[in-house]
Order: structure tokens, then C-alpha cells, then sequence
């Protein structure tokens, strides 16, 4: 694993905080979120096995996606220290995906479950995801307040919900030049998270898929950069 720069868990300021329902979270900047108060890590659409599944289709891309996703989660794991991962669903890009899995991706994916309780949450890509890797498999998750599942609801939100599946991205304009970055997107009832798989692409916050999702049109995006997460509301972004 490559040596880790410092980055303390503990956010420094409250833009790096996302309040959903009364829960506060910590954004990472991998794409990651931290529940302080229940020592749980999520992650989302992390589609294993992405780049062998396009070269069966003849796009061949680089075999390394797996390998480089579970790096940036080993790393977010050496970071918090959690009791608990929860994968928000579509952690595999297709069922066969596992047949298609290295060896040593394999035993790394078997030393993290080992090492914490882990869940693989189903998504549309992965509905019956393997069951020799370790962790729980379920199609919904509560954790305190929170309900996490992979599809995100729309219209009226009952409960606070984490959810994935849209690969948000948001984009800005800065000194002429138009910025875009994986994102997180909340309006304090919903949480939309970024994917963290290393092929995965990402939608426009603005695009009408979110509409349901936040109806009202405001809410707020956690923008990554490369050093730090960047806080801003809807109304300043660009489509």
C-alpha cells in the first residue's frame, strides 16, 4: 500500500460537515463518508471488475480498476479505523464479476470483511452479489437514524436516507473556466453519494434524475478537489 499523507478524521470546519436528519457525517475526499458516532465507513457503486466486463465487449481498458478501488478503500480504512463498512450497493459491476476477479483482489476483499463487519448492500448491477467474500448481504440497511439502501427515493423523504446509484457529479464556473468534480449531494433529508469505483463515470447534479430526488431544487453539493472537499448551494451550480 503507498504511504499515506497525514488527514485527520476529524472534520476542521463545519463546511466539512454533512448534517443529515440530526447525524452529522464526515465527507472524504476519496468519496467516502465517516459516521463518527457509530465508527461506520460507506462507499458507494464501487463496480469491481468494470474494465474486464467492457473488455469482453471488446473495449479494452486497463485491468486495474479492482485493484486500484480497493487501494483507495484499504487507505480510507487505515484512516478511520472502522468497526463498520457498508458498500451502498452496485460494489460489483455484474454478477459474473467475480469470475472474473484476480486472486489477489480476492484475498484483499476477504481481509477487509475479516476485518470489520461488513455489508454489501444489493444494487441493480450486483443483485446477488458473491457470498464467499465475507460481510452480510442486504438490500437495506438502518444505522442509527439513517436508512441506507443503493437507490436513492424522490418526492416527500420520511426518514433520513444514504443512498448511491446516480454517481453524482456537480460542475462550477471559476475565472472563465468550468470545473467538474465527483461530488456528494444533500438537502438534509437525502444524501447522494459519489461513486468510488476507479472506471466509474459520473451525472450532473442538475439533470433532471435528481428532480425527484430533491424536488424543491436546493440542496446543497461537497465538491472533491484535490485538497480538500468544497462546500457550495445548488443555485451556483452550472449544468
Amino acid at each position: 500500500m503507498p504511504e499515506l499523507k497525514s488527514q485527520s478524521p476529524t472534520p476542521q470546519s463545519d463546511a466539512e460537515v454533512i448534517t443529515l436528519g440530526s447525524t452529522s457525517l464526515v465527507p472524504d475526499l476519496s468519496g467516502a463518508v465517516w459516521l463518527e458516532d457509530t465508527r461506520t465507513l460507506l462507499v458507494a457503486d464501487l463496480h469491481f471488475e468494470k474494465g474486464s466486463a467492457f473488455a469482453q465487449r471488446g473495449v479494452h481498458l486497463p485491468p486495474y480498476d479492482t485493484g486500484s478501488t480497493l487501494a483507495m478503500l484499504e487507505q480510507a480504512v487505515q484512516r478511520y479505523q472502522p468497526d463498520r463498512i457498508v458498500s451502498l450497493g452496485d460494489s460489483f459491476h455484474d454478477d459474473a464479476s467475480r469470475e472474473r476477479m484476480a486472486d489477489e483482489d480476492v484475498a484483499r476483499i476477504r481481509a477487509l470483511t475479516a476485518r470489520t463487519e461488513f455489508v454489501w448492500i444489493t444494487g441493480n448491477h450486483d443483485t446477488a452479489p458473491p457470498d464467499d467474500l465475507g460481510g452480510l448481504i442486504t438490500g437495506q440497511l438502518t444505522v442509527g437514524e439513517l436508512t441506507l439502501q443503493h437507490e436513492p427515493t424522490g418526492g416527500l423523504s420520511f426518514f433520513p436516507e444514504i443512498s448511491g446509484h446516480l454517481h453524482p457529479v456537480a460542475a462550477v464556473s471559476r475565472r472563465g473556466r468550468r470545473i467538474r468534480r465527483r461530488c456528494f449531494a444533500c438537502d438534509g433529508a437525502r444524501l447522494v453519494m459519489p461513486a468510488f469505483g476507479a472506471y466509474t463515470g459520473g451525472l450532473n447534479v442538475m439533470s433532471e434524475a435528481f428532480y425527484p430526488v430533491f424536488p424543491d431544487g436546493k440542496f446543497w453539493v461537497w465538491m472533491l478537489g484535490r485538497d480538500d472537499v468544497y462546500k457550495i448551494h445548488s443555485r451556483h451550480l452550472r449544468p
